[in-house]
């Protein structure tokens, strides 16, 4: 909802309502190949990360058979800072 609430606030709310679906949509294609995007070991044990459209990162971890997303951050943020504060 952050997301959606800071990307209206730059564009527009139909702006922020289509890149909150396509970044769902994007999230539902990992369950195809969970496997994708970087590890990232050095900030938490078994998280992934992946870019998309170039202005987002999504943070995730996997179980046997579910991906996790962690978070979705914007623009740049830091993201050791963003899941230390999620926690």
């Amino acid at each position: 909802m952050a997301l959606y609430r800071f990307v209206a606030e730059r564009a527009s709310f139909e702006t922020a309502l289509g890149y909150v679906a396509r970044i769902e949509s994007y999230c539902l294609g990992l369950k195809e190949f969970p496997e994708r995007g970087t590890r990232r070991d050095e900030v938490r044990k078994g998280l992934r990360t992946i870019g998309f459209e170039r202005r987002a990162t999504i943070a995730f971890h996997l179980d046997a058979d579910t991906v996790f997303i962690d978070r979705i951050l914007y623009g740049g943020r830091d993201l050791e800072a963003a899941l230390s504060n999620s926690s």
